[in-house]
């Protein structure tokens, strides 16, 4: 079986921004133009989810929230599904969805639409900025179907690099607690690799989610298309 590889690319001629698939194999499955969308930029703004100046908040985030709880991080969120499901289901945990792309935000902000929570907040950044944002008070980041980024020269880019985990240190509260979610089997193998390296202790280890049925999961939006494709969807739960 052939396993997905995501990413982002800049199309240097006509600057704009795509969403690539490939196979292990290297062929192209589809191509989906991440358009700019009119009015985003202002519906960011205006939502009462978005946090508009992040690191204004830095070391003090239960501030945001109505009540203070254990704070939980999804980098990288996409349209929303999985931070907002997880916040409707854990009343008692403060979350945070952290995205780059205003194309990919807004729809995250429509699905908020209508919707009440007071234990969610939305902030618009890079993942390369995390350590500015927060100062030792996440208690859980949750790394989902992130950028494997294959090429070996670009291997601080990714998520669970160990560039990116000296990052996270700088931002735990406590224990150092990491789950990953991923349909590319060569970034899950890659992630146990670095994550042994660092010192972190494995929880639990999934080879494929849906054959274990957990029923504590909750899907993203590209886990669930991956999933109907009949791809295995790997998961790891770490902390140190």
């Amino acid at each position: 079986m052939c396993f997905l590889h995501t990413f982002l690319y800049e199309n240097n001629f006509f600057g704009q921004r795509f969403s690539v698939h490939f196979t292990t194999k290297g062929r192209i499955i589809t191509y989906m133009r991440l358009r700019n969308i009119p009015g985003a930029d202002e519906a960011i703004l205006n939502s009462e989810y978005c946090i508009k100046e992040p690191e204004s908040k830095k070391g003090n985030w239960q501030s945001v929230f109505s009540s203070t709880q254990p704070l939980h991080i999804e980098i990288g969120m996409g349209k929303g599904n999985f931070i907002i499901e997880n916040a409707k289901k854990y009343p008692n945990i403060n979350f945070i969805g952290i995205e780059k792309y205003d194309s990919v935000m807004i729809r995250a902000v429509q699905k908020l639409e209508n919707t009440e929570l007071n234990n969610l907040k939305l902030i618009r950044i890079d993942a390369n900025e995390i350590e500015k944002i927060f100062s030792h008070e996440i208690d859980l980041i949750y790394l989902n179907f992130s950028d494997p980024w294959p090429k070996t020269r670009h291997e601080k880019r990714r998520l669970m690099s160990p560039n990116f985990l000296n990052k996270y240190q700088t931002i735990f509260r406590n224990i150092n607690h990491i789950i990953f979610k991923t349909d590319n089997r060569k970034l899950f193998e890659y992630a146990i690799m670095t994550f042994e390296e660092q010192g972190f202790h494995i929880n639990q280890l999934c080879l494929d989610l849906y054959d274990e049925n957990d029923p504590l999961n909750i899907p993203t939006e590209y886990e669930l298309k991956f999933h109907d494709q009949g791809f295995p969807i790997y998961k790891i739960d770490v902390e140190k």
